[in-house]
Parts: C-alpha cells; structure tokens; sequence
C-alpha cells in the first residue's frame, strides 16, 4: 500500500497559501520601495543655507523613515504611525516617532498632526521636504479644520465604517474636513518644494485616495462630499459642526504649489509577486461588498483546474449589521468557507485572506484560513456560522475553527491579498 501525498493534505494546502501570500507580504517592503528609488539620486538636495526634512506618515512610516536615513544620514525626520507598528522601537538621532490611533483617530493623532503642521509651517523655500506617505496616514493625522472637534471627526469615520462606503467617499469626506488632507501638506510646507514616496494602499492608485490625498489635489469640494453622505443616509447623523462645515460654499482650495509624487509600491506589484510564487492572477480586483466577493471567489473555485493556485488584490467593503467583531477580510474568508459548501466545490482546498499590515479590522488577526472542515469545525464548537456572519461575528466563527491569519503588524500596508488553493485530487 502506498503512503499518501502529503502535498493533497487540507494542511500543506494551507501552508502553500501561507506561502504566497507571505511572498506578496514582502514584495510590499516599504524599507526596499524608499531605498530603490532614493538609490537612483533624483532626490533635489536643498538650497543654500536650507534643510533636508523627512515627515514619514502611516502604517509604513517607520520602514521608510529607517531607509531614508540610510541613504541620506541623520537628517531631521518626524514619524507618525500606528501603535502595534511603534510598540518597542527606539527613535535614532534626529528622528521623532509618535504614535496614533488606527482606524479611529485619537488624541495622539491630533498632537501628530499638529507636530507635522508647526514643522511644515517653518519651512523655508530653501528647504526641501521629503514626504514618505503609505495607508492609514489619513486616520492617524486628525487635523479638524473649522470648529470641527476630533470626537465629531471620530464620529464621522465611525458612520461611514459602518456605512459600507468606499475608500474613495471615505476619502473625499475626510478631505473636506481637515487642514492636511486633499493637498493640505502642500499649502502647509509652501514655499518649501515637496517630494512625495507613495506606497500605495487603494486599488488603482489613484494619488488622491491614499492616505486622503496630502500632496495632490482633492477628489472634490464640501459639495461633492455632501452629496456622498446624502447618498449613504448618514447627513442627518452627522455632528451639526460637520454639517456647517459642508455646508459652505467655500471654493476647493488649489494643492500649490505642486509636488512631486512618486509611487513606489502597490497592491499589483504584491499580486505580481504571488504569482511569482507560484500562483495565477484572478482578472480583475475584489472590491465592493464583501458577499458578492465572497461568490465571485467561489466560482473561480469551481473553474479552478485541481493543483493550481489562484491569486487576488484588492479590498472590499463590509456594511455592519450586527455587534460582533470582526473585519473585511475574516468576514470574507468565513463567507468564501460557507459559500462553497452550499455550492458543493468538490476536493481539498484553502483559502486565505488578509491584510498586508497584519490588521483586519478592530481584532487581532489579519484575516482568515479558511478550507472544507472550517463549517463543521465551528458546528463542533456549538455554534452557527450563518448566524455568527449575520451579526458580523466572523472573528469568533474563525477562532473556534482555529481559522484566523494571526501574522503581527508587518510594517507595510498595500491593502488586501487573498489566495486559493485546490488539492490535485
């Protein structure tokens, strides 16, 4: 009698998808992106009697901060970035690291953003600001313009999370209500030129959405950002500032004087990189609701030949009903779990989904490691995974499986990756 592969084990399936999402983990190094491209001396050095400064925002900060550095030396730099990512590092001469709430600004993130606006203000024109922005640089920068208080801020983030709205309205809503945002970091350090390193956290890349936009110009004005939480059914809850503020006529002020923006590293270059490992490219990004994600992700299953492996970006949106815990991520693996068992995808596989900065939502986990025992699993337990989902509880489903993608924060942030990985039998 012959032994059995062990590469059609349910295991070494999850194990093969650990391992490529694990390679589009690190094509997303921030610390790599900053130094390839500083390598090649395009940086404009500052002017007579000026100075170099490096403002390093978001969940990536640190990584490009340290890369910087090393190529440019000691100069001043100024860090703002999430709490797990700051937890045990030590500031180097010349660097200032704070600390910040993500996805929920804080009181940290106020005295953050206030920092890098008294920095920017006493920039000269001889001076030459080096802006290192990756993804959630919009949360952990509160800068509340008018009488908008942070709790009214803080308000407004909480209603279009639960909301299910895009990156984009989010972004165009939080432009309009901050002093950094939407090209603000430009009219700050103006007359100081400004570069900007971008890695990108948003599908497509649009420069306006990550991190909200500081140095290029506005999706729109207070108009167009009124008429989204119109649409999203949220004007009426909104903070009586907020909608003051919006409700002005104020002209979209212009993003002067112009930056030079660069990108430096995206979702596509991480899935370019899954497929390097050994994976296909699924044709098109899982954006949108997390449910027809979910589906689309299973029909592909269904066409998958057995062996290959199949690989996503993207993000998707979840609209909150329920009051458990959980984030897009989780709550897609759970669904993509049920899904296929209702739709009978026959053979062994697994599926993972996950936050490339090791966060999904307000958990610990990064996502979820879901395959065929992952509904039965969480029967045993004594509970019922179709009714853990309805109540957005997908944090619990996926550990009493044993399912949820624990990884720690990485220090990068490119938004989502998701694998697939069918059994050759």
């Amino acid at each position: 009698m012959t032994s059995p592969d062990p590469s059609l084990t349910v295991p070494a399936l999850r194990a093969r998808a650990r391992a490529i999402f694990d390679a589009g983990v690190a094509a997303a190094d921030p610390g790599r992106a900053v130094a390839r491209w500083l390598a090649r001396g395009e940086l404009d050095p500052p002017g007579p009697g000026g100075s170099q400064i490096v403002i390093a925002f978001g969940k990536a900060a640190l990584g490009m901060a340290d890369a910087a550095r090393a190529v440019l030396g000691p100069v001043e730099t100024l860090v703002v970035t999430n709490y797990e990512n700051a937890a045990g590092q030590t500031a180097a001469e010349g660097m200032t690291v704070m600390a910040a709430g993500h996805p929920v600004p804080d009181a940290n993130g106020a005295a953050a953003a206030e920092a890098i606006l008294q920095r920017l203000a006493r920039a000269g024109a001889a001076d030459r600001v080096l802006a290192l922005v990756s993804g959630g640089g919009s949360a952990l920068l509160p800068a509340p313009a008018g009488t908008i208080s942070l709790a009214d801020k803080a308000e407004v983030n909480r209603l279009l999370l639960a909301s299910g709205a895009e990156i984009e309205e989010m972004n165009l809503v939080r432009q309009n209500l901050s002093r950094l945002k939407g090209g603000g970091f430009l009219r700050q350090a103006a007359p100081a030129p400004v570069t900007a390193l971008i890695l990108s956290d948003v599908v497509g890349d649009d420069l306006r959405v990550i991190a909200s936009g500081p140095t290029v110009a506005p999706l729109g004005g207070p108009e167009a950002a009124r008429r989204a939480l119109v649409a999203r059914g949220l004007w009426d809850a909104l903070p009586e500032t907020v909608r003051r503020h919006l409700s002005g006529t104020a002209p979209v002020p212009p993003a002067t004087p112009a930056a030079r923006n660069i990108l430096v590293g995206s979702n596509a270059l991480s899935v370019a990189a899954m497929v390097a490992a050994g994976a296909r490219a699924h044709h098109r990004p899982l954006v949108g609701d997390v449910g027809a994600a979910a589906e689309e992700v299973v029909a592909a299953a269904l066409a998958l030949p057995p062996g290959a492996a199949l690989a996503f970006g993207g993000e998707t949106t979840v609209t909150i009903r329920g009051t458990g815990r959980g984030g897009r991520n989780q709550e897609l693996a759970l669904r993509v779990a049920l899904s296929a068992a209702a739709r009978g995808l026959s053979g062994d596989w697994a599926f993972l989904a996950g936050g490339t900065d090791g966060r999904d939502g307000p958990t610990e986990a990064a996502g979820g490691l879901v395959d065929p025992g992952t509904p039965a699993r969480i029967a045993a337990a004594g509970l019922d995974g179709a009714a853990l989902l309805a109540d957005n509880d997908s944090n619990r489903a996926l550990a009493v499986a044993g399912d949820l993608l624990v990884t720690g924060a990485t220090g990068t942030n490119v938004a989502d990756l998701a694998v697939l990985v069918r059994g050759t039998a």
